[in-house]
């Protein structure tokens, strides 16, 4: 196993002929795909997971501050670790800001990408003239400020409203599990990365088929901006709105959720 591989923790299933990678956003980790990889190995697809650095499973010392400010450093990575595979060609599924990541290596190398299947995606969480991400800077100030004070309180209070269940829930106590695997200043370092980014002005560049998948009510990302991908994105680019709930529908609503992406990678957009 390389260098790269090794401090991602990357996981290679199966031995078909598609290369399916699988991308987890902020606060989790590769377990997010439980429900998910059994269903691709039993359509004879190859996974690919990894963990993204700063994820409580990866080691924090090789977290650099100054890389990830940004959220290419994390494309840096993911191009890093398909060069060192030496893949062809994958299809990504990718959650969140993972999404985004995705977009932005493919602009690099579209070669690399068959399509991209997004989930929760959103290339700015701020509100501004004429876009509604979400948010306004008030809201974004008193969740890192809530981050910083009591770290513990913010993830039990934050993974409810994220997951849209209460405490009780599976999938809100795995978000929970993987929010506080976090160390507190990595935590608070990515949130801000991301929150505070605005991709729009690239979304013209990506030229690789899109798929946006997306649930009809989702505290960090809402519907409208599923359509906004869909008319910026410089490929193809298809919207599916699914009846579920929350920004990590792929825990809470399996159900729902697993037939959709087994869909958007099976069949390709129509042209």
């Amino acid at each position: 196993m390389g260098i790269v591989e090794e401090a991602h923790n990357v996981k290679i299933l199966g031995s078909g002929e598609r290369n399916i990678v699988l991308a987890h956003g902020f606060g989790t980790d590769q377990s997010m795909w439980k429900h998910l990889v059994p269903l691709l190995l039993d359509d004879n697809h190859r996974v690919i997971l990894y963990d993204n650095m700063g994820a409580g499973t990866t080691n924090p010392d090789y977290f650099d501050f100054e890389r990830y400010s940004t959220i290419e450093g994390y494309a840096y990575d993911l191009l890093a670790i398909l060069e060192e595979l030496q893949l062809d060609s994958c299809i990504l599924v990718a959650h969140s800001v993972s999404a985004m990541i995705g977009a932005i290596a493919s602009i690099t190398r579209p070669d690399l990408f068959s399509k991209i299947v997004m989930l929760s995606c959103s290339p700015r969480y701020l509100n501004d003239v004429d876009y509604y991400g979400g948010f306004e800077q008030e809201d974004l100030d008193q969740l890192f400020e809530a981050m910083r004070s009591n770290y513990k309180a913010w993830c039990s209070g934050f993974a409810p409203l994220a997951v849209g269940g209460d405490m009780d829930s599976v999938a809100v106590q795995e978000f929970s599990r993987t929010l506080f695997n976090m160390r507190p200043d990595i935590a608070l370092s990515v949130a801000q990365t991301i929150f505070q980014s605005d991709w729009r002005q690239v979304l013209g560049l990506v030229t690789v088929p899109c798929h946006i998948i997306q649930s009809m009510k989702d505290l960090a990302v809402p519907v409208m901006v599923s359509e906004y991908l869909h008319q910026n994105l410089g490929g193809e680019s298809v919207v599916e709105v699914m009846s579920s709930d929350g920004h990590l529908p792929q825990l809470s609503s399996p159900d729902v959720v697993m037939p959709v992406l087994l869909r958007h990678i099976r069949f390709d957009i129509p042209v």
